[in-house]
């Protein structure tokens, strides 16, 4: 089985890109309109995880705790790129 890695850098359309499982659990965690090819291939490309659970208002540390019950491993950006 592969290792399952989600890199918080990368944008949406990316990660499910190299992932196709990985849309629905985005949109059940609330970003409802990934699951449109067209928002995929046009907003996903720009945006990041951490940028859209702002705009959504969804707690990025619920996103990572449900990502890694669903075998995933979250590599989050270094601390002193976060300011």
């Amino acid at each position: 089985m592969d290792k399952k890695t989600i890199d918080l850098q990368k944008t949406v359309h990316a990660l499910c890109s190299a992932d196709p499982e990985l849309a629905p659990l985005l949109a059940e965690l609330g970003f409802t309109e990934i699951v449109k090819p067209i928002m995929l291939n046009t907003v996903g490309k720009v945006m990041t995880l951490p940028k859209g659970a702002a705009m959504r208002g969804i707690a990025l540390p619920t996103i990572i705790r449900t990502l890694e019950s669903h075998g995933y491993t979250v590599i989050e950006a270094p601390q002193e790129e976060k300011k």
